[in-house]
């Protein structure tokens, strides 16, 4: 059955999707959302409207013979006014848990914004077909992991043999919430960004929230986390409500404690992990918010700069190093009534020596290298023996 006549076509549905909390009929296919309905509706933000439907961690997952696999989207292209343009998302082939194919999708809607106005246009755009080949014909499992930067819509699943849903093979799950460094950034593909990386040395399935400019403790977001069935949790909480400037001190203690109460409603007794910010030179002790800095853009260079005062943090405005701070302490103290809270410094993931060696490009930003080193010393550190999670039974 290997004519292209002779292909079979599989309706998209939950069953042969993961790491989505929600998908969305639309008229021109399915989009995967990673905060349900409920949570979109509270809040009308262009820049997290786009961050949830970009699906990071989302993959569709199917057991099959197949030889040929053809997936049909429509990915929304971002284009930035006066920055070279991104190169197309990247889509990761696993057969049974082994990276063994790369594709990406031509076409689709292109969204244009402009850093310095704020206005963003949307030009639709064709649908486009992804297509591995030569897949060995035994028994196995597919998974096709979508681009972590880049919305996507389902439209067609094809193959040359039939599919099944695959059996759950009773894998923990791991939920985390953090901002687009968990989102993924400027990690390779989707398989590497560190979230995901991490899951892969962990031996769990991955359910990630990190939400591009929006780890902000939305009521909404820790909501979802409440409902949403997870064995692991992690929050990582700071840098965007710093390079916001969303909140001052005197809000921070309560917000955090709010959303730990939150998803302790849902998980009274799940393994928690609050994490603080990896280091970011630019916002350690200068307060926000972050822009890009418009000379370098100019020159079509992104780079971000701080522009708080340092001397603001007496007036209560966050700097990374008072938000750990306060980590710190609201942890420890939670932790006497809570024996599976715990506290990872970010900084024992990305460091001063770290950021010697690998600098963030954009001076807010991980790249792919620093995105596998944080990955990888967060399976150390939390799934490894004497880890948090790992004490768990994870």
């Amino acid at each position: 059955m290997n004519a292209e006549n002779d292909m079979l076509t599989t309706p998209l549905t939950a069953d042969l999707l993961r790491g989505a909390l929600d998908l969305e009929r639309t008229e021109r296919g399915l989009l995967p959302h990673r905060l349900p309905a409920r949570a979109r509706a509270q809040c009308d933000d262009g820049q997290l409207a786009m961050a949830e439907s970009q699906p990071s961690g989302v993959r569709v997952v199917f057991r099959t013979r197949a030889t040929v696999v053809e997936l049909d989207t429509l990915p929304t292209k971002r284009v930035y006014v006066g920055v070279p343009p991104r190169p197309d998302g990247v889509y990761d082939l696993l057969v049974d848990g082994r990276l063994v194919d790369q594709g990406g999708v031509r076409g689709g809607d292109t969204l244009t914004l402009d850093m310095v106005t704020g206005d963003a246009r949307t030009e639709p755009g064709p649908v486009g077909t992804l297509r591995f080949d030569g897949l060995p014909g035994r028994e196995k499992d597919v998974e096709i992991w979508l681009p972590h930067n880049e919305t996507t819509q389902l439209v067609a699943l094809r193959t040359d043999a039939p599919v099944e849903p695959v059996v759950d093979q009773g894998r923990k799950v791991w939920l985390h919430h953090g901002s687009s460094i968990s989102h993924g950034s400027d990690a390779a593909s989707p398989t590497t960004t560190w979230p995901a990386l991490a899951a892969s040395l962990g031996g769990v399935e991955l359910i990630n929230l990190g939400l591009g400019g929006s780890a902000l403790l939305d009521p909404f977001t820790a909501r979802a986390m409440r409902d949403t069935p997870a064995d692991l949790i992690s929050v990582k909480i700071g840098i965007n409500l710093v390079n916001a400037d969303l909140m001052r001190l005197r809000a921070f203690a309560p917000a955090v404690h709010g959303f730990l109460d939150t998803v302790r409603e849902g998980h009274p007794t799940t393994p928690l992990l609050v994490v603080s910010p990896v280091l970011c030179p630019i916002h350690e002790d200068t307060p926000g918010p972050s822009a890009p800095d418009l000379e370098e853009l100019a020159a079509g260079r992104l780079l971000f700069r701080a522009t708080g005062d340092p001397a603001e943090r007496a007036s209560g405005k966050l700097t990374l190093g008072v938000v750990r701070r306060e980590l710190s302490r609201l942890v420890r103290q939670r932790a006497v009534d809570d024996p599976h809270l715990y506290h990872l410094d970010g900084r024992d993931l990305y460091g001063e020596a770290d950021a010697a060696e690998l600098p963030l490009p954009d001076q807010l930003h991980p790249d792919a290298a620093t995105h596998r080193r944080i990955g990888t010393r967060f399976a150390e550190l939390v799934f490894g023996s004497g880890g948090p999670f790992a004490a768990e039974g994870a």
